[in-house]
Formats: structure tokens, C-alpha cells, sequence
């Protein structure tokens, strides 16, 4: 292995449910949605932003993971820690897995049914006292459509002194593969907690559900042994099992 690499995990995130996550509607007109989802600035289409995917995933994996609750992220786990980061103070970690902002893949073809890319729900809040009803317009990106996923996971460099000696020394290639497979494994089971919860906003009501398909592994910068990416893209492949497991579920209710 080289003392520096980087593998991108690569794939598609479907959308089971309509899913909204927030956009800037300040400057909105009368009448104009009250609540819109988020776009690219040059297509104008709806996007994931990678900082949107990366919180869910560490607010999951924290109650995963953690042994009791952390007041911050700089209090979760190592584990945690040495993933996704860690600004406290003396312990500043930078982490090893970033996150890119996911842009929709199927825009042409839904345009070509006849399909747009977002829906308006229109939902009403009731006053219990009075039955006032409080009506609200909430844009959210249609079930069906499409996201690319890009994450590049960055092997950590592990190094120690030598014994006796001031100077230091690449641990052995065994153990900083083992650290792979371990961090392969979180990841695995961070995604496959979000495929059980949801992303963005009124996932008790439905929102947000989403799946992983196409899951893959490559090493794009640096040289790993193929079997260490065989069993990356392994566990990767567990995950897309599972999620056709759950689709065929929902499909079946």
C-alpha cells in the first residue's frame, strides 16, 4: 500500500418518499411556496447538499455508536471522531471521509414523462382550541428521483517511533488494512441507518426515505491490493442487499 491514497465510494441515491430539504425563501413572492427545497444555482434543479448527508449520518451513527449521549461531535466516539473529525481543543482530528453535494441524475428523463422534478404538498396545522386551520405550502423532490453519491475515504497514515530511537516508521501494511476494512464496515452501517430513518426535514410524516443502489469502490489516487478493494466493495454490496430487502417490503405493504 502507499503512504497516501484515496478511495471514492461511488453510487445512486434513490428518493422512496418525497424528500424536502430546505432552500432560501426570504425573498419569496406572494403566493410563492412557503417552504421551497434547495437548488443547484446553475441548473436550478434540486440538489442534496454533502453537508446535509454527512450531519445525518454522524447524528445516526453517534446513537450508534456512543456510549451514552455527546453534549457535541467533539464528544463523540474515537471511532466517530477519527471518521468524520474533530475540532476540540487539543484533539483536532481532520476527517477521513468528505462529503460531496449530490446532484439529480434522472432530471431528463422524469422531464421527458411529463414529470416534474418537485411537488407542492399542501398541509394544514389545526389548533386543538380553536380549529383554526393554519394552511402551508412545502416543495419537496418527488419519490423516484435520483442523486449521484460521491465520498472520498482517505486511509489514515498511521506511523510510530521506532523503539529506542527518535524516528518514525510506517506501521505494517496488515494493520493499516485492517483500519480500512474497520472504517468500511462504519460506513456500511452508517448508510444502512439512514435507509432506516430519513434525510431532511417531517421524516415522522413521511418524508425522506431514501436507498442506495450501485455501491462501489475504487482507489483513484495511490495503489491498494485488489483483495483489500474486493472486500471494501463487499461490504458495500451487503448494503445494496439489504436495501432491496427493505424496498421489497415496501412494495409488498
Amino acid at each position: 500500500m502507499t503512504m497516501f491514497a484515496k478511495i471514492e465510494i461511488s453510487g445512486t441515491m434513490e428518493l422512496v418518499t418525497g424528500t424536502h430539504i430546505g432552500g432560501n425563501g426570504a425573498f419569496a413572492a406572494i403566493g410563492a411556496v412557503d417552504s421551497p427545497v434547495i437548488r443547484d444555482a446553475r441548473t436550478m434543479e434540486p440538489m442534496i447538499p454533502g453537508s446535509s448527508l454527512k450531519g445525518k449520518l454522524r447524528t445516526l451513527m453517534a446513537k450508534r455508536y456512543n456510549e451514552k449521549p455527546a453534549s457535541s461531535p467533539d464528544h463523540d466516539s474515537p471511532e466517530l471522531k477519527s471518521l468524520f473529525g474533530s475540532a476540540k481543543k487539543g484533539e483536532v482530528k481532520v476527517g477521513r471521509l468528505l462529503f460531496s453535494d449530490s446532484f439529480l441524475l434522472n432530471g431528463k428523463e422524469l422531464s421527458e414523462l411529463g414529470i416534474h422534478s418537485t411537488e407542492v404538498k399542501f398541509e394544514n396545522t389545526i389548533s386543538r382550541l380553536s380549529a383554526v386551520a393554519n394552511p402551508r405550502q412545502i416543495e419537496r423532490v418527488i419519490r423516484g428521483a435520483k442523486f449521484g453519491l460521491s465520498l472520498i475515504y482517505e486511509p489514515e497514515q498511521k506511523r510510530e517511533k521506532e523503539s529506542g530511537t527518535e524516528e518514525e516508521r510506517e506501521l505494517q501494511p496488515e494493520e493499516e488494512e485492517k483500519a480500512i476494512l474497520r472504517d468500511f464496515e462504519l460506513i456500511k452501517e452508517g448508510l444502512k441507518l439512514l435507509q432506516y430513518d430519513y434525510l431532511g426535514g417531517h421524516g415522522s410524516r413521511g418524508y425522506g426515505k431514501v436507498r442506495f443502489e450501485g455501491l462501489k469502490a475504487e482507489a483513484v489516487v495511490g495503489a491498494l491490493r485488489p483483495e483489500i478493494m474486493e472486500q471494501c466493495n463487499h461490504l458495500l454490496r451487503e448494503l445494496g442487499g439489504a436495501c432491496h430487502e427493505t424496498s421489497d417490503k415496501q412494495t409488498e405493504v
